[in-house]
């Protein structure tokens, strides 16, 4: 029996919903009246955005005044005229050696173990050319005495291969050097060599900063580009000598001394919550 033929849709009339949508998806265009009715269709209004929560206690900052700043200077220049390192040395070798060791250490500390161990290895070969364990042995009281003992190997051995046994003078050279950092090329250039090519930022001269309102930075470098437009160079040295006495003597990191503090009427106390 021959099949039935296809019913067709007659011509004029208008497809079903079912077989508009179906032609749709076939990629057709929509007809000019659906168009003009999906133009016309109002928008939904958007969500207002909600407002970004800031951190807790953090606040805007600005830069600070250069009057305060330089009333601060002379402040500390006055309270401490004789600062000078606390690390006791007799050359820049010695020098570069008591700033490895004072890591995670105290300066008396430090005092202490030198004497004996720049008896012991006069020069930068003598470090170099030094028994692990035995260099080990000589700083342990310093702690972290295998990194330390390494760090001291390491950049005495690069001094004498590249620098025929000198410290260099240089920020670029002495940071080359293995187990040498910005920190630490700053502490020798500034008290060995009297070339002020930074800001030695250790933890008493973070914590003043912040306080102060100097910087609200918290890396060690950030904190040293940011106090350097503020203070004339020729006072980087003395700068961070006189934070690090003021950090220990007064401005104590749990219970700061406020009350008693000369700088008091220029500091706007900055994360204290707790002073004495």
């Amino acid at each position: 029996m021959p099949s039935s033929p296809r019913v067709r849709s007659a011509p004029g009339k208008s497809r079903t919903r079912a077989a508009r949508a179906a032609h749709l998806l076939k990629g057709a265009r929509p007809s000019a009246a659906a168009a003009r009715k999906k133009k016309a269709a109002p928008r939904k209004s958007a969500k207002p955005r909600r407002p970004v929560a800031t951190q807790p206690g953090k606040s805007r900052f600005f830069t600070p005044d250069p009057v305060r700043v330089a009333a601060v200077i002379e402040q500390l220049r006055e309270l401490y005229p004789d600062a000078r390192c606390a690390l006791n040395h007799a050359s820049a070798l010695e020098l570069l050696v008591a700033t490895i060791l004072s890591a995670q250490c105290t300066d008396e500390r430090v005092n202490r173990v030198t004497p004996a161990l720049f008896a012991k290895y006069p020069d930068a070969a003598a470090f170099a050319n030094a028994n692990p364990k035995e260099l080990e042995e000589a700083i342990h009281s310093t702690g972290f005495f295998r990194q330390k003992g390494r760090s001291i190997r390491e950049a005495c051995a690069d001094i004498v291969t590249r620098h025929g046994g000198e410290v260099p003078r240089t920020l670029e050279a002495l940071v080359a050097l293995r187990g040498v950092g910005r920190k630490t090329a700053n502490v020798v250039l500034g008290n060995a060599y009297g070339i002020a090519s930074g800001i030695v930022v250790d933890t008493h001269v973070a914590r003043l900063a912040n306080r102060l309102g100097f910087t609200n930075e918290s890396d060690p470098v950030k904190i040293e580009f940011a106090l350097q437009p503020l203070v004339p160079r020729e006072l980087w040295t003395l700068f961070s000598h006189w934070l690090i006495l003021h950090g220990r003597a007064v401005c104590i990191a749990r219970k700061p001394r406020c009350s008693v503090c000369p700088l008091a009427p220029h500091c706007p106390r900055i994360g204290v919550t707790l002073s004495q």
